[in-house]
């Protein structure tokens, strides 16, 4: 039997740059699934994205996914990317598996945590205050270089990383540090800095987008008081869920976020085309 894949609908162009189309998974010629690709929003035409992929009960557990999507990398190869990733679930276990097996490793993790109605103390000895705009401009001048090295050190070219560094910035911080919905603290323990948080309050949660510990106080349990703060900032602000991203590798602060009682929602994965 031949699994293939035929357009459902015309290449669709969108207003943020993006195409992307949906495909009928076919057995000769005989329809079992879909699959839908894009190219990725936020890292540009040189990586593509399956959205999702469906195979009809009676036809699964007979290859047909993992036929789909290896038709999907062609695809994405004929559209010139050169990276193809996928958001997968926490409890989507099957299609962890499928991806694994094709190749696709862990890039990152959304993880969450349910808080509590009071807000967590803070160690004796220390404190937060907002950031001043000096530090501001210091802060996100490293910041931006930091995060696109993270980029590609996970396979993206210098130049798409340190776009999607730059690109991210802006339309995170439009305002800059006076940026509606928005805190930037710094941690400051004994009274001197030991380290920074930015924290945005969304609409239904909080969301950590950087936290970290200044080089020289680092291993002295700051990165905990700097969570614990988000927390404390999350409540006060009346969300009651506070997420964050975490890169894989990053075993210690994988390991602090787990202590606190996060919790793994997605993880996406990547993949190089060749």
């Amino acid at each position: 039997m031949t699994t293939t894949l035929r357009p459902a609908e015309p290449l669709q162009q969108h207003t943020d740059g993006t195409r992307s189309r949906r495909y009928q998974v076919c057995v000769n010629s005989r329809p079992v699934g879909e699959i839908h690709l894009s190219t990725s929003p936020s890292l540009g035409d040189s990586v593509a994205r399956v959205l999702d992929i469906r195979i009809a009960e009676p036809d699964r557990r007979h290859g047909r996914a993992t036929v789909a999507a290896l038709a999907a990398e062609e695809v994405a190869r004929g559209w010139g990317c050169r990276q193809i990733e996928t958001l997968v679930p926490a409890s989507a276990d099957i299609a962890l598996r499928l991806f694994e097996t094709l190749g696709y490793t862990l890039r990152n993790r959304g993880m969450e945590k349910v808080l509590g109605a009071a807000a967590p103390p803070l160690p004796p000895g220390s404190g937060a205050r907002p950031m001043t705009v000096a530090e501001f401009d210091a802060w996100q001048a490293h910041e931006c270089e930091h995060y696109a090295g993270e980029w590609m050190a996970r396979g993206l070219s210098e130049a798409t990383a340190r776009a999607k560094a730059r690109d991210d910035h802006a339309r995170l911080l439009p305002d800059g540090l006076a940026t509606d919905g928005m805190l930037f603290s710094v941690l400051e323990h004994e009274g001197t800095r030991v380290g920074t948080l930015w924290v945005a309050l969304q609409d239904t949660r909080a969301f950590v987008f950087d936290v970290a510990t200044d080089a020289a106080h680092r291993g002295r349990g700051h990165g905990r008081t700097l969570m614990l703060l988000a927390e404390r900032q999350a409540i006060g602000a009346g969300r009651p869920v506070l997420g964050l991203n975490v890169f894989a590798g990053n075993a210690p602060a994988e390991r602090l976020y787990e202590s606190l009682g996060y919790e793994t929602t997605t993880r996406s994965l990547a993949k190089p085309l060749l």
